[in-house]
């Protein structure tokens, strides 16, 4: 079954990736332009920044930093938006990491990020600082890898990215800024430790989980494999999505976290 599943991910592996050295900074343009032409899988970033931006509170001002802004597309979103990476990468306004914000304290109104929690080796620093920067009311938006019995399967044997949900702790070794990760970090801290994080980090309120998008990712090829089906295909995919809801909980293989800052 791993070799049939080794040999599958390598036939539909993306052309432009396949030796492609995800940590470095040139890595972004690939990425960019496989998102600028693939229309299916533009279409799901399309609606995940839409959910995000509509995540940020109206009543608390200041401005907004994006976490791993990278190849994406936030900033038609949300206005003001300071967009970050940790690469010296084109058209962002910090190169930073995330788990040492160059921000004073009750500075900002949120942090928005797509799939980069589960790249911080050593996320309780990002907690933290998080927690010193975001104004009372402010909030952290994320949307991020999530472990259910479908897409633990997917993460284990079809992606690039270390998935261990048995992990112990939440931190890793550091290693690649991209590259180092365990994709089963969100899940570890939102819902197999849930009490935990609450216990360490009481300024913070988890206000919402939403289990997502079982299928559409991957059909789309995401940024390492050749989509499975064309842009047409988008809406009905998602309309079946919609039919599977009540099962999120098993197939999800994603998740929208919001946090938001206590007074």
């Amino acid at each position: 079954m791993r070799t049939f599943l080794k040999q599958l991910k390598l036939r539909i592996a993306h052309p432009l990736v396949r030796d492609l050295d995800v940590d470095d900074p040139a890595s972004n343009n690939v990425f960019s332009r496989i998102i600028r032409e693939n229309g299916f899988l533009r279409r799901i970033y399309e609606q995940w920044y839409a959910d995000l931006a509509g995540s940020l509170p109206s009543d608390v001002p200041g401005p907004v930093l994006e976490l791993g802004s990278g190849a994406g597309f936030l900033d038609r979103y949300v206005p003001r938006l300071i967009t970050s990476e940790i690469l010296a990468v084109p058209n962002v306004d910090i190169v930073m990491d995330g788990q040492r914000l160059p921000f004073a304290d009750a500075s900002l109104r949120g942090i928005v990020m797509l799939d980069v929690l589960h790249h911080l080796p050593q996320v309780r620093l990002f907690f933290a600082e998080a927690g010193r920067c975001v104004q009372p009311g402010g909030v952290v938006a994320m949307i991020e890898p999530w472990n259910t019995a479908w897409g633990g399967f997917v993460y284990r044997y079809l992606h690039h990215e270390p998935f261990s949900r048995h992990a112990a702790d939440w931190h890793f070794p550091v290693g690649g800024p991209l590259s180092a990760a365990n994709s089963a970090l969100p899940w570890i801290i939102f819902e197999r430790d849930r009490q935990v994080f609450e216990r360490e980090f009481p300024c913070w309120e988890i206000i919402r989980i939403a289990r997502h998008t079982p299928f559409a990712y991957l059909l789309s090829g995401g940024l390492s494999l050749r989509p499975l089906i064309p842009e047409s295909g988008f809406f009905l995919c998602r309309r079946i999505e919609k039919m599977f809801l009540p099962w999120m909980y098993h197939l999800a293989m994603f998740a929208t976290i919001i946090i938001r800052r206590k007074a």
